[in-house]
Parts: structure tokens; sequence; C-alpha cells
């Protein structure tokens, strides 16, 4: 059954970057650590149910080695260093540095995998660096921002595109519910013995309990099953403009829920690493990491 290309586009924006609000609430009281491991399980847990009703299993079991690192890269690793960057950086400022996913794949891909890099994408990659660095000048509650945490939304980033890699060579050919399931549960696989080693700060009370339900089903399962629907129907192309609306809804978010302030600085910064995004992101790598083009 299709569905409405717009509508659909604007809806995924908001589950993605209501990710960031509900991180914004959760990660203080359970860690980065517990707060991931409970994302990925129940998002993988909530879609093993469709894998069955495909008979998809066998799927499953037969790449569940790749799924698992893939898992790690493109979930366990990112999320919870975008976990950790949301603990003292705003929701819309991690889901900008979250943007700079296709810029970074541009580079990595001339540097690793031998890809085409030319003017276009060479001034894209220097424009989104530019962004950070004027990111990165943003004073942030009568102070500098956390080196640290931008440090870590930028390396989320580069895991993204070593995922994206790994998954387009590797397991192209494989149903898209499969790669979210499997990856989704090899992430909790990967971070479950983890979890002694971080206890979290407090007990979670009802708001965070939500905030991780909403993270889990509303901004992982259901937006990876939007996401590839919309891949099926309208290509790869057109879906990667929710690229450009996920920082504009966490933004948003932050500011109605979390009284977020939004600065000219963060603006500037915002707007030259989607511009550096828009031209370096001729053939590229979504927002959440996931192989974007013809190629799957």
């Amino acid at each position: 059954m299709a569905i409405p290309f717009y509508p659909a586009l604007i809806l995924l924006a908001a589950m993605w970057g209501g990710s960031f609000l509900f991180m914004r609430i959760a990660a203080p009281v359970l860690g980065p650590v517990w707060l991931i491991a409970f994302r990925v399980l129940i998002a993988g847990l909530v879609l093993l149910p469709l894998v069955a009703r495909r008979a998809q299993f066998g799927s499953l079991r037969e790449h569940w080695r790749l799924l698992l690192l893939v898992g790690c890269l493109n979930a366990a690793a990112p999320f919870t260093l975008l976990a950790y960057a949301s603990l003292q950086l705003t929701a819309g400022m991690t889901s900008i540095l979250n943007a700079t996913v296709p810029i970074f794949a541009a580079l990595i891909g001339f540097a690793v995998y031998a890809e085409p890099f030319d003017l276009r994408r060479a001034l894209g990659v220097a424009l989104g660096f530019v962004g950070v660095v004027v990111l990165v000048g943003v004073r942030h509650d009568a102070g500098p921002v956390p080196a640290l945490s931008v440090t870590a939304g930028l390396v989320a980033a580069v895991s993204y595109v070593f995922a994206a890699n790994l998954a387009k060579r590797r397991l192209s050919h494989i149903p898209a519910v499969v790669f979210v399931t499997g990856s989704q549960l090899g992430a909790g696989m990967v971070l479950l013995p983890l979890l002694p080693l971080f206890p979290p700060a407090q007990a979670p009370g009802w708001g965070v309990i939500a905030a991780v339900v909403a993270l889990a089903v509303v901004s992982t399962s259901l937006a990876f099953l939007i996401y590839f629907q919309l891949i099926r129907e309208v290509g790869p192309q057109r879906t990667l403009s929710v690229t450009y609306l996920i920082p504009v809804f966490a933004i948003a978010w932050g500011a109605i829920w979390l009284d977020e302030a939004l600065t000219l600085s963060m603006l500037a910064g915002g707007a030259l690493i989607l511009l550096g995004v828009a031209l370096a992101n001729r053939k590229s790598v979504g927002p959440l990491g996931v192989v974007q083009t013809a190629r799957r």
C-alpha cells in the first residue's frame, strides 16, 4: 500500500528528530549505555514478529555474524555516543552533528574506498567542517561547548559511514526488515555485557520510561519501516531529503519541551553543515547511517 510522500517524509523527520529529545530526557537518568541497550532491544523485539510473519528467520540466522557487526557500528556505538553527547548538548546541536554523516561519507569514501571526490564534494566537506567549528564556538550554558561531547557526536557519524559501507558490500541483498531487526538485536547483544559496568544514576520515573519506549518504538522501529517503504516507493534520492528536516524538528522539540535556546551561531553552524551535506550528498549514506542511493 502506497503512502503519501510529503506527509510520510515530515512524519519520519519528526520521529527521528524526536529521538534527540527522548535521549536528552532519558540519558541523564539511565546513562547512555542502559538507555541505548533498552532502545535497540525493544526496537528489535518489536520487529521480530514481522520477520516471523514474512518467514525470514532463515535470513536472520544465515547473516547473524554480519548483522552483529553492523549492529555494533550502526547502532550500539553511534547511538551510545549520541546519547553521551546529549548529556551536555542540546537536542538541536546533537542532531546537527549527526547530520554530518554524508560529509564524512564523501571523505571516507575517497580516502578508504577509492570513491570519486570532485570539487563539489570537496567544497561540501570544507563547508561542513567550517560549520562544526562555528558550532564549537557557540556559548553553551554560560560556557564553551564541551569538546568531548562534540567529538562523540562526530565519531558517531564516522561509525555510521563504516557501517553503511559494510552493509552495502555484504548485506545489500537481505530484506530491509531483517537488516533492521538483526542489527538492533545485534547491538543489544553487544551492550548487554556492559550494563553492570554502567549502573543508572537513579530509578527511572514514568516520564523517562515513556521516553525510552518512544525512542525504541517510534523513533526506531516505526521510523525505519516508514523509511524503507519510502525508499521502495519514491527512491533513495527523494527519501534522503529527510536529512535536512531532522535538525529542524530536533531543535523545535528541544525548544518546545525543554526550553532549549536557539542562538545565531547555532543557526549559522547548522546552515553551513546542511549546505555541506547538500554539496557532498550525491552518493552517500542517510542520516542514521543506512545505505542510500540505488545500491540497495
